[in-house]
């Protein structure tokens, strides 16, 4: 078991976990850790955890200090630098005639590295556009091709649920969600009703599947043949929740049955 603190380095950013290093932390307290692509700037977004470090996906790197005011001078100068290297960048794209969005610019704390995410449906050759940057920046550059999925959490909005987007509010980790999962739940195939505004299907089709799996285990599959009252109808509707479904049977019609 091991002892971490979790921390964001932007404020829709997923949790990332440290070694707290005997540094007295708090919620909200700003922190310079290690990370692999070098000194990062960020947010503690939790209390002290303990945890087994089978666990965690990654190795844990360890906060380095609390952050000073002459790193928040240092971590805005980056910011703002970043934004003209990311108005930069739009404007080689659009020379090169490359098919790719640019959406996001940033440096690492120690400015060891500058990272830009960008959204495409195809892959892209961007070797020239990275020796360019690389010339303009003297730094390591790294392009990231993102999804929808992470630029709906960047932008943010509100489902068809009147909610805001769960992936604003508190999804770190974008779980697979599929059309079996809308299947097992009864849902309508249709785009507009189990598709997000990002296009892809809903991510909150996954939180209730394990219970409808669970629920439909003992129901039978629509059309199949079952004996009611020793009469042998066809299933025509379930009502997973209720544990409950319908059957034609001849001569009566439609009958509920309830486990």
């Amino acid at each position: 078991m091991i002892e971490v603190i979790g921390v964001i380095f932007n404020d829709k950013g997923r949790i990332y976990y440290f070694s707290p290093e005997n540094l007295d932390l708090k919620k909200n307290t700003k922190v310079i850790v290690e990370t692999e692509k070098g000194q990062q700037y960020g947010k503690v977004a939790t209390n002290l955890i303990t945890v087994e470090e089978k666990q965690l996906k990654n190795v844990v790197k360890k906060v380095i200090r609390i952050a000073t005011d002459k790193d928040l001078e240092k971590h805005i100068k980056n910011k703002s630098d970043a934004e003209e290297a990311l108005k930069k960048c739009r404007e080689i794209t659009n020379k090169l005639k490359l098919n790719m969005n640019i959406i996001e610019a940033s440096y690492t704390f120690d400015r060891n590295q500058l990272i830009f995410k960008f959204l495409s449906d195809n892959r892209v050759d961007f070797r020239e556009l990275a020796k360019e940057l690389a010339y303009l920046y003297h730094t390591r550059i790294e392009l990231r091709q993102v999804g929808v999925r992470d630029k709906a959490k960047e932008v943010g909005g509100f489902g068809s649920c009147g909610k805001e987007f769960c992936c604003s509010q508190f999804l770190n980790d974008f779980d697979t969600v599929s059309i079996n999962m809308a299947k097992n739940q009864n849902l309508a195939l249709n785009p507009s009703k189990i598709n997000g505004s990002c296009g892809r299907l809903l991510c909150c089709l996954k939180y209730e599947n394990d219970n409808y799996t669970e629920y439909r285990k003992d129901l039978p599959t629509i059309n199949k043949k079952v004996k009611v009252n020793n009469k042998e109808g066809k299933v025509v509707s379930l009502d997973i929740l209720n544990k409950s479904y319908r059957v034609n049977l001849p001569d009566e019609g439609i009958v509920e049955v309830k486990l």
